[in-house]
């Protein structure tokens, strides 16, 4: 099928994009890596009547670390993230969150920001910012402001973006210290949406004990989730398989899930839960081996 009418503008600079969305409001779409939106306009599911390319914004594609934070521009492709040198060393669940991500071509093409500006709920880089404590810098004609990750998402494909906004950047915090962490996925196919998928982040403490957690989870509810009362039960404590299970257990309740062509809702809580512990104890082994002086992956 081919795409209904629409006006095309290709500004060169970012205060170019934001005047052309304040002229024309809900009537415009951004277009960045067209991943998600090309589809969407093929199918005829969505038809604005302008659209407004930000491939020749050179200015929202870098890649810098900041004192601990990742900063990364709006339009930085999910393959230049994903060739990071040191990525997985730093932060392993970050390094397999975007290797999940569809296949070569769409890693190439697809961009950080139009995938959380996108707010899939089965996407991984929505989970991977909460995890890491994202924030979000968003520019409009009344300027520039900044939000925290959990504030950018409503519901499914819902944002808390202006309809004259862009999303400028987004920065993640880095783990430091005795960490551990992964992200694992189940999807019918190599490539395909998840059926659920888990990031798990942990940082032991001198004794062995957990000083932080972080488990989120993507294709079981309205949005990417974190399950913070699992998190809660994990901190202070030893991450013994009971321990972990205990974690596991409190998954239930952020989560709600519904039934789909892919399963059930029953069959996407049980896959929840069971890739949750699984990486629970990966997160639990390479933060133990990083106690021990072993320079795998965190």
């Amino acid at each position: 099928m081919k795409p209904p009418p629409f006006d095309y503008l290709a500004p060169a600079s970012l205060e170019e994009a934001v005047e052309a969305m304040a002229r024309y409001g809900d009537e415009a779409k951004l277009l960045a890596g067209g991943q998600s939106l090309v589809p969407l306009l093929a199918f005829r599911l969505a038809g604005p009547g302008v659209l407004v390319d930000l491939n020749r914004v050179r200015e929202l594609d870098y890649l810098r670390d900041d004192d601990g934070r990742l900063v990364i521009g709006a339009m930085t492709r999910h393959r230049t993230v994903q060739d990071l040198p040191g990525l997985r060393r730093r932060c392993a669940m970050l390094a397999e969150g975007v290797e999940s991500i569809g296949h070569v071509a769409i890693r190439n093409r697809g961009t950080v920001g139009g995938s959380l500006a996108h707010a899939d709920p089965a996407a991984e880089w929505p989970a991977l910012a909460l995890a890491l404590d994202g924030e979000c810098e968003v520019v409009g004609p009344r300027g520039a402001r900044t939000l925290a990750v959990e504030e950018l998402f409503v519901t499914y494909f819902t944002t808390t973006l202006e309809p004259d906004e862009v999303l400028k950047e987004v920065r993640l915090r880095l783990p430091a210290g005795r960490v551990g962490s992964t992200f694992v996925e189940l999807a019918r196919r190599h490539g395909d949406f998840a059926i659920a998928g888990v990031g798990a982040l942990l940082a032991l403490d001198d004794d062995g004990s957990v000083g932080d957690a972080r488990l989120v989870l993507i294709g079981v509810r309205d949005q990417a989730v974190r399950a913070r009362a699992a998190e809660e039960a994990l901190v202070g404590s030893k991450p013994d398989d009971a321990q972990l299970d205990e974690a596991v257990a409190l998954v239930d309740g952020a989560i709600e899930p519904s039934d789909d062509l892919q399963g059930s809702a029953a069959y996407r809580r049980h896959v929840a839960k069971v890739l949750a512990r699984r990486a629970l104890v990966e997160a639990r082994g390479r933060a133990e081996r990083r106690g021990g002086g072993d320079g795998g992956p965190a």
